[in-house]
């Protein structure tokens, strides 16, 4: 990848991979590997951490420029001028991600079984950075996922309903950030590069229900900035009729400490009361929390909260 901002993300533990795509490991990967704790997933959803691959089909492209993302944002537009192969993506993001991982197979906190499991990835978070639904093939990769028995968990802003409505097939598990409660709060915090992403982002409400697949709206919320607005929050999320709702409070790392303030962190239990107040509105379950991460999980049924991810399929290969 020939990369103006290659350097950096180098420093920031990114492996480049192609031309547009990258993969980064995520804290509770390493984590479960040495004997801790799970990503909020795994408590959520079932998931292991340790099979999982962060990554991302659009390192330099996204319509939003969030003031509480924590990642670098060298977003340079909103087009992928020379789209890689989607089995190339899949196949060295695998790679680049068992490399990222190579130095804890010695260490002894990592187990023999432990290091056998996490050498067959079964989860792929296509959610790193930028906006995924930029890549126009995005499709067949979570087609290529698929096929090798890796369940696919899509993050996308919701700016685009128009390749949501055409993807084929769906991700197993696909995400709504949903985080601008009103049109002037959206834009102060979500800073979109598209003149008519409230009316877009609207629309992928409207269009969720329709969707065949595991349905999560994500609230971030900031303090003071765009919480509690319960009301308009339980409006938007009676339109997407989401499976699950996760309510999740901003943290003050990374990138977003030169737009935002440790104030604008809010508790959990903050998190917790908002969450309560959304579900009683909804109807919804308060069905599970994780304090080390401020985030809460409401289920429109919880009897469907889990299915069994790590047994989809055991077509997952190791990429050696």
């Amino acid at each position: 990848m020939a990369n103006k901002y290659a350097e950096i993300y180098k420093k920031q533990h990114y492996a480049l991979v192609g031309e547009h795509s990258a993969v980064k490991v995520c804290h509770w990967t390493k984590s479960q590997m040495t004997g801790g704790a799970s990503c909020y997933k795994g408590t959520f959803y079932g998931i292991n951490s340790h099979q999982c691959v962060q990554m991302t089909p659009a390192l330099n492209s996204c319509t939003e420029n969030c003031s509480f993302c924590w990642r670098f944002q060298g977003f340079d537009s909103m087009k992928i001028s020379y789209e890689d192969d989607p089995e190339f993506i899949l196949e060295e993001s695998i790679k680049a991600h068992m490399k990222l991982i190579s130095g804890l197979k010695g260490n002894p906190k990592v187990t023999e079984e432990m290091w056998k499991e996490a050498s067959k990835p079964k989860h792929i978070a296509i959610s790193l950075t930028g906006e995924p639904t930029l890549y126009t093939r995005l499709g067949e990769f979570i087609e290529l996922a698929g096929k090798r028995g890796i369940s696919t968990f899509l993050v996308t802003n919701g700016t685009l309903p128009m390749v949501l409505e055409k993807l084929n097939p769906l991700p197993t598990q696909l995400y709504v950030t949903t985080a601008g409660p009103t049109k002037e709060i959206f834009n102060e915090v979500l800073n979109p590069a598209i003149g008519n992403a409230w009316e877009n982002f609207n629309r992928t409400l409207e269009l969720l229900p329709s969707l065949d697949t595991r349905r999560v709206i994500r609230h971030t919320l900031v303090k003071d900035v765009n919480m509690p607005y319960i009301e308009e929050y339980a409006r938007m999320d009676k339109t997407a009729d989401p499976d699950f709702i996760e309510s999740k409070g901003y943290v003050h790392v990374g990138q977003s400490i030169t737009r935002l303030t440790q104030d604008n962190m809010p508790s959990h239990d903050s998190i917790v009361e908002f969450s309560r107040e959304l579900a009683s509105r909804l109807g919804y379950d308060f069905t599970s929390e994780r304090r080390d991460s401020r985030v809460t999980l409401l289920c429109k049924d919880p009897a469907n909260r889990f299915i069994n991810f790590n047994e989809i399929d055991e077509k997952a290969i190791t990429i050696s």
